[in-house]
C-alpha cells in the first residue's frame, strides 16, 4: 500500500495502541468507583479492559484485532445481558471523557473520540 492510499484514522490521530492502552487504562478505575457503572462490571477487570482496547483499536480505525481474536464484535448483542440506560450510557461517556483529558489528549481529539464513541454507547440502551 502506497502512502497516499493510507487514510489516516482516529486511532492514528490519538497516536495508536500506546496512547489507546493509556485511555483504557485510565477508563476503567474510573468505571469501577462510578455508582451506576461499576454493578455492571465484574471484580476482575482486566479482561474486560483488554477486550475494550481491542475492540476501541478496531472501531478507531486501527487493526481488526478484536474480530481476529473475536470474530463480528456484536456489541449490541454482547450487552443484552445487562439493563443499560440513558444514565448509563451518559456515565459511561463521562468516564471516557475524563480519561481522555486525564492521558493529555487536545480538546479537538476527545471531541472526536467522544462523538465517535456516542453512537454505540447510546445504541447499546436497552431499559428505561
Amino acid at each position: 500500500m502506497s502512502e497516499q492510499d493510507h487514510k489516516e484514522t482516529i486511532y492514528d490521530w490519538i497516536g495508536g495502541a500506546e496512547t489507546l492502552r493509556r485511555i483504557v487504562e485510565t477508563f476503567y478505575p474510573k468505571v469501577q468507583i462510578d455508582p451506576l457503572l461499576s454493578p455492571l462490571f465484574p471484580e476482575d477487570i482486566l479482561p474486560v479492559m483488554e477486550k475494550q482496547y481491542l475492540f476501541l483499536t478496531q472501531f478507531l480505525g486501527g487493526p481488526s484485532l478484536y474480530s481476529d481474536q473475536y470474530g463480528h464484535p456484536m456489541m449490541r448483542a454482547r450487552h443484552m445481558p445487562f439493563p443499560i440506560t440513558n444514565a448509563h450510557a451518559q456515565a459511561w461517556l463521562n468516564c471516557m471523557e475524563q480519561a481522555l483529558v486525564e492521558v493529555g489528549l487536545p480538546k479537538d481529539l476527545r471531541e472526536i473520540m467522544i462523538q465517535r464513541l456516542s453512537a454505540p454507547a447510546n445504541h447499546f440502551v436497552n431499559t428505561n
